[in-house]
């Protein structure tokens, strides 16, 4: 037995599935790591571990994983792959891909990613260097995921916020700057069950325990649900009327901080006629709850000295995500909970350091105007949607899918897809996504085994690399961390390292600058005055210092605004409850509530036909998205998809518990295992997302059982809100039940 070296470092996916942040200690024995452990000393997650980061020993050397280069050499669908150097992996994405650009344009090649590993710098930097303005979450319908909550705080108050508990402070909660939220409404999310976007659940359930009392916004019961002060069991997609509703009495009442609106928000007038449209009897007959418990609930926020939101991507899935967001905003502007202790804090990322250039603006400033000006013009959805094209350098998924079949107005003709299982997991309507992506004359997959989009599309697979075989940097909110590479598994390289060997090649003059990809983290790495090295002697991280990174009362500070002024970084310098920023984007510039697609209300003859509203996408402590269903630890704990059904809806099909069934509806059935329980309504049911079988057969038709099993092929679209962002159906849409044919088997 060798010895055991123990480094510190910080979780980020691929092998965690997850958002990243977590300190964790990896156990190094010859080469080869042993173990891993939540690392104590770590302020973000204080030495907890998930199950997910646990396994992850089963993850890195898991006897399915690929390891090196593989080249199709079959049709597409028969699974036949053969090896290859990276040499020639690398000669051949060239050449193919210079093909393309050569005959239609660089535009031609989109550049799809999922969500999770640090894929945004990589990728972007990719995108850009080979000339293709349209990196995209493919799949994900009206980018409805995080991204439209972040355009609407963006645009209202002119940063992002999160609720505080005390992440931003080295100590933490014994920090004496820190106060604890007296009340958080924790709105369409289960935080013990997940780490969201740069925020570690636990930290509600921590700020609890220290005196904090939960209203919580969620159709579901769930153990967070069961321990709220108010419980807010609304119907799907109407999150837009309980914002409003709960605006309506906090502005008819007269419970908003007076003082703080006077001087720091814009549009109180507008914004109270828009409220007074909503009253609560009328937020009842929308939400299912009944109108002294909203009342009660918005009373209860308003009261409290100190009060935030967390909030899930629900929001971003109604059919208007934007505004609803823009509603949520609303709420915790007009009670003056905002960049105070205990309330709504500014979220800006450690030492302003950023890991690629996010926003329009930061574009910019790294590539230069011109270019920018010329991306935008052919990046897909920036002219249908002006919020598209001036916040963030996304191209709209929902328009890409559908130019990939028309080819109006310029052809798609091939996909690089890193870090996406594209039809196992994100993609609405799979079906039709499987079929456009078919018709593509070149597709490249980064990833670390075979998935279905990988079997039915890839004609070559990179084998990436997972957090401990990497290094890396993240910069999200706070700290600042690294993540340093202490082993290597087979020939896999990091996504760093493959995309950045193709940027050189497609862009020799515009990267000549850096020589490698150590070379880009340390520039990214300059305004913190520390170099990757000088991270790594000071332990791996660092949390912000005093300045516009570091909460609070920024505004007060002339910490937030470019000209040194008090105020927030808005046109106006106040949080813009009637938001100009929309107003220029031909947007409503106050909060609005629309009607999900399909509803007993939008769509009453569907409803007939289809009585139960299906919820998906609820989070998984085992897996992430479409990830992990091939490790042991974690498939042993949760085998199969299963579907919560309440015991009177069970007993209304004539299903029992544990029986496999069809969700049903006109786009196609899939399978599921029924878990009767009470944790949903009669009139909901609610399954998880990602399934597919790694066990089956990867090759066509099977592709490891997605038919069978990805629930998406149920979600219609594209349904994306007014703003290009949010509102895609992933947790409305109408379904049955249906029972197996005679002698069906799940399996079959």
């Amino acid at each position: 037995m060798g010895k055991i070296d123990v480094y510190p470092t910080v979780a980020w996916s691929a092998g965690a599935g997850c958002h990243g942040g977590c300190g964790q200690k990896l156990f190094v024995e010859d080469g080869k790591m042993v173990k891993i452990e939540g690392d104590e000393n770590h302020p973000f997650n204080q030495g907890r571990s998930c199950p997910r980061v646990l396994a992850l020993t089963q993850y890195m050397y898991h006897e399915d994983r690929i390891t090196q280069p593989m080249k199709r050499v079959g049709e597409r669908g028969s699974g036949k792959f053969e090896p290859i150097s990276w040499d020639d992996a690398f000669d051949y994405c060239e050449t193919e891909m210079s093909k393309i650009k050569d005959q239609y344009g660089p535009e031609s090649i989109v550049f799809a990613q999922g969500t999770g590993r640090d894929i945004g710098g990589p990728i972007s930097f990719l995108a850009y260097s080979f000339g293709s303005p349209n990196w995209v979450q493919l799949g994900l319908s009206g980018q409805s995921c995080y991204t439209p909550r972040l355009g609407a705080m963006k645009a209202v108050q002119g940063d992002f916020g999160v609720s505080d508990c005390s992440q931003f402070l080295e100590d933490r909660y014994d920090d004496p700057e820190w106060e604890v939220p007296e009340v958080i409404i924790v709105w369409g999310q289960h935080p013990p069950n997940g780490c969201p976007d740069a925020f570690f659940g636990h930290w509600i359930v921590d700020c609890m325990k220290r005196g904090t009392k939960i209203i919580s916004m969620d159709p579901r019961n769930t153990w967070m649900t069961g321990r709220a002060e108010h419980h807010l069991k609304l119907r799907p997609g109407t999150d837009g009327a309980m914002a409003l509703g709960m605006l309506n009495v906090i502005l008819g009442e007269g419970l908003e901080d007076k003082k703080f609106c006077d001087k720091w928000v814009h549009g109180m007038d507008e914004l109270r006629e828009r409220a007074a449209e909503y009253p609560v009897e009328r937020v009842a007959q929308i939400t299912g709850v009944p109108a002294e418990e909203i009342a009660e609930a918005a009373r209860f926020f308003a009261n409290a000295k100190r009060g935030s939101i967390h909030w899930g991507v629900p929001i971003d899935m109604c059919p208007d995500g934007t505004s609803v967001a823009h509603g949520i905003i609303c709420l915790w502007a007009i009670t003056g909970n905002i960049d105070i202790p205990g309330g709504q804090v500014i979220a800006r990322p450690s030492h302003e350091v950023s890991s690629y250039p996010y926003s329009t603006e930061a574009l910019v400033d790294l590539y230069g105007e011109e270019l920018v000006k010329t991306l935008t013009e052919k990046r897909i959805g920036a002219d249908a949607y002006k919020m598209v094209k001036n916040f963030r350098g996304w191209a709209q998924p929902d328009m890409v899918i559908d130019q990939i079949m028309t080819g109006e107005p310029y052809p798609i003709k091939g996909a690089w897809i890193q870090t996406a299982n594209v039809l196992g997991g994100q993609a609405a309507r799979a079906n039709f996504h499987y079929e456009a992506l078919k018709k593509l004359e070149f597709v490249a997959v980064v990833d670390l085994f075979h998935n279905p989009t990988t079997m039915a599309l890839a004609d070559i697979v990179l084998p990436s690399s997972t957090f401990p075989e990497k290094d890396s940097f993240r910069s999200w909110w706070a700290p600042l961390s690294i993540i340093k590479k202490r082993v290597q598994v087979g020939d896999c390289k990091t996504d760093w390292e493959i995309n950045f060997e193709l940027a050189k090649r497609f862009n020799p003059e515009g990267t000549q600058r850096w020589g490698s990809p150590m070379d880009y983290f340390n520039e990214r790495l300059a305004p913190s005055g520390k170099t990757f090295e000088d991270m790594e002697e000071a332990g791996g991280w660092l949390m912000p210092e005093d300045g516009p990174a570091k909460p609070y009362r920024r505004h007060e500070r002339g910490l937030l605004r470019q000209d040194g002024e008090p105020g927030f970084n808005t046109r106006s310098g106040k949080i813009e409850v009637y938001c100009t920023a929309y107003e220029d984007w031909d947007l409503d510039p106050l909060p609005f509530y629309t009607e999900p697609p399909q509803s007993p209300i939008s769509t009453p003859e569907l409803h007939k036909k289809y009585p139960l509203i299906m919820i998906t996408g609820a989070r998984s402590q085992l897996y992430f998205h479409s990830e992990l269903r091939g490790i042991p630890w974690l498939r042993e704990k949760e085998p199969d998809p299963y579907v919560e059904v309440h015991p009177e809806t069970a007993k209304e099909y004539d299903v029992y518990d544990g029986e496999w069934i069809y969700l049903k509806n006109d786009l196609g059935k899939v399978k599921r295992k029924v878990m009767i329980t009470e944790r949903v309504k009669p009139t909901e049911i609610q399954t998880l997302h990602g399934w597919w079988m790694p066990e089956q057969e990867g090759a066509e038709p099977n592709l490891f059982g997605v038919w069978d099993y990805q629930i998406n092929q149920l979600v219609p679209g594209p349904q994306e809100s007014q703003s290009g962002f949010g509102g895609g159906q992933y947790k409305t849409t109408l379904v049955t039940l249906e029972k197996f044919e005679q002698g069906a088997a799940a399996n079959g």
